[in-house]
């Protein structure tokens, strides 16, 4: 690999490119380079679930106040994807995005320093959101990205296993939190400022990240490749106006009922544990509460590498719809049940939520062709849903009153019905990919093709005009190239 080559960022997205058929082994190292940004926004992510709780704690704030950080934080991401983050996409490629992302990034990991040193709630939310938008801006790219780098047949189990690591990222972080920065800590502002210096090294790192970006030869796929993948597999739906394209407006609905659920469930964890769960007559201390969180996003990562394996061999429609009916079943005792037998029934349903995001993403882009880079912007707006739930769940709970964990009343617990909802109407998504033909179809088109894996670039334009001889100047093809090569060896 030629890193510190001449790079360059803009491309013209009319024009086919050998990105339309890449090989798995030509997608590798750009799927490895993409996999770094899940583990990035997965360890943000898992620690603004655990600083939640601990804000409550240290600043004496409401749990429904708390959820600000959530607001912030997702309500960033419509802004990014269908703003800024999408424009650039579209214009200048996903390198270009990749870049933009990791800047806004860094820019608010620097702005939540002096934000935690002093212990302002308002600058630390407002830091988020930049954060926020630097990680909206990489999920606009790098989702989108996995789905379409390779082999089509393959897209699901790409996305989910890399994925997987963004969940690696958010068992990491509660576990940091809770050996690191609040272990025998409690309510001392020593524990926020301890975090200031995990921020720093995201900022460093994420700087850096952005600079091998920048020279890394990574395959910029154009809207003329997408164009081309849903034409072979006989799946395009792009022939249709934007506004047209039902199945991507219901795969975004379900995404933002799905994703809002999903991080309303992770940011109330804690409050859960500690609210339902009793130990020798003592309720659970936060700190240990994390730790329980660390494990059920244990569960959560290892979900995603169990649906990975399930869909080299089942069809990932058919694991969709059974992961997401076991998230509706298995809430269901969390909100009567209580102590560690509740508590493990969030276990679970961290367990089946694993492969339902990147699922989603997957199948939605499915046949969208030139409107691809478009309509994963939309999908991952719906992520917007995590602004919008969990205030929902928290507001529920502050309305019925002080818990108490010697009785029993534990109003987080009585709240889990409001994501119970939303994933109620997200399933009607993995209802339809299973069970309406215009659905079904599509997604089973793409399931079976052979780009990428048999005759590979036969069709892409570089093998069809040749490639420039070095003997006589003129336009010969690769095998005829080969052959000078030889005989010049000889």
């Amino acid at each position: 690999m030629k890193f510190f080559k001449k790079s360059t960022l803009r491309h013209r997205d009319d024009k086919r490119t050998r990105a339309a058929e890449l090989t798995l082994r030509e997608s590798i190292y750009p799927l490895m380079l993409v996999t770094v940004l899940f583990f990035l926004w997965g360890f943000s992510y898992g620690l603004i679930d655990t600083l939640n709780k601990h804000f409550q704690l240290t600043l004496g704030i409401t749990r429904s106040r708390s959820s600000g950080l959530q607001a912030a934080y997702f309500g960033a991401y419509p802004l990014a994807s269908l703003g800024h983050a999408n424009w650039i996409l579209r214009h200048w490629g996903y390198k270009a995005c990749f870049i933009w992302g990791l800047t806004l990034y860094g820019i608010g990991a620097l702005l939540a320093w002096p934000c935690l040193v002093y212990r302002s709630f308002g600058g630390f939310c407002a830091a988020t959101f930049v954060i926020g938008n630097g990680l909206g801006s990489l999920e606009t790219a790098a989702n989108p990205y996995l789905a379409v780098c390779g082999p089509p047949r393959y897209s699901e189990i790409r996305i989910n296993i890399a994925q997987a690591f963004n969940g690696v990222g958010t068992v990491v972080a509660p576990v940091l939190a809770s050996y690191v920065f609040f272990n025998k800590i409690g309510t001392d502002e020593s524990a926020l400022q301890s975090v200031q210096w995990t921020y720093l090294a995201i900022a460093s790192f994420v700087f850096l990240l952005a600079v091998v970006y920048y020279f890394s030869p990574i395959p910029e796929i154009t809207d003329a490749d997408m164009a081309f993948q849903a034409e072979t597999t006989h799946a395009g739906t792009d022939v249709k106006p934007f506004r047209k394209q039902y199945r991507l407006f219901h795969a975004t609905f379900a995404q933002f009922c799905y994703t809002g659920a999903q991080v309303a469930i992770a940011g109330a964890f804690i409050n859960y544990v500690t609210e339902t769960r009793v130990f020798n007559g003592v309720a659970t201390e936060a700190d240990t509460a994390s730790r329980f969180l660390a494990g059920a996003q244990g569960a959560f990562t290892g979900g995603r590498f169990f649906g990975s394996f399930l869909m080299k061999y089942v069809k990932p429609r058919l694991v969709f719809l059974v992961f997401m009916s076991m998230c509706i079943i298995f809430i269901i005792p969390s909100i009567t049940e209580r102590g560690n037998v509740g508590m493990s029934m969030l276990f679970v349903v961290l367990f089946f939520e694993s492969i339902i995001f990147p699922t989603i993403v997957a199948l939605g882009m499915r046949g969208l062709g030139k409107y691809s880079k478009r309509g994963s912007g939309l999908i991952v707006a719906g992520v917007a849903g995590g602004a919008v739930v969990p205030p929902l769940l928290f507001a529920a709970s502050d309305s019925l009153g002080t818990p108490n964990p010697i009785t029993g009343h534990a109003p987080t617990a009585i709240a889990m019905t409001v994501p119970m909802a939303f994933f109620i109407a997200a399933w009607s998504y993995p209802f339809c990919v299973n069970f309406i033909p215009a659905y079904r179809n599509v997604a089973d088109s793409f399931s079976t093709t052979e780009i990428g894996i048999t005759n590979a670039h036969t069709n892409d334009p570089e093998s069809e005009r040749g490639v420039l001889s070095v003997e006589d100047g003129k336009h010969v093809s690769p095998a005829e190239n080969e052959m000078l090569d030889a005989e010049k060896r000889i």
